[in-house]
């Protein structure tokens, strides 16, 4: 198991690389035609992928259905730094 030296490094590192949901909403609202809010939160090829659908109209439900996603992309991007971070003091503690 870890340290708790190693779990607060972890969580400050988790809490550093943390998304602001205010900041993607704001993106969303106002960019969103652009996937703008998918690209700040690290997902640029759905992004694009998007903005591609847009074309065939199933881009402008993707993006009413990503009002509702944001919250889990935030959290998966902690939960991805968080086994990033875990991976990298394994490597180091030994």
């Amino acid at each position: 198991m870890y340290r708790t030296e190693d779990q607060i490094l972890i969580e400050s590192r988790v809490a550093n690389e943390k998304k602001s949901a205010g900041a993607a909403y704001f993106l969303w609202f106002f960019l969103g035609w652009i996937s703008a809010h998918r690209f700040y939160l690290g997902k640029p090829v759905t992004a694009i992928l998007q903005i591609l659908s847009y074309f065939i109209l199933i881009g402008f439900v993707w993006w009413v259905v990503d009002l509702f996603l944001i919250p889990s992309i935030i959290e998966d991007k902690m939960n991805e730094t968080r086994g990033r971070m875990a991976r990298e003091m394994n490597r180091y503690a030994y």
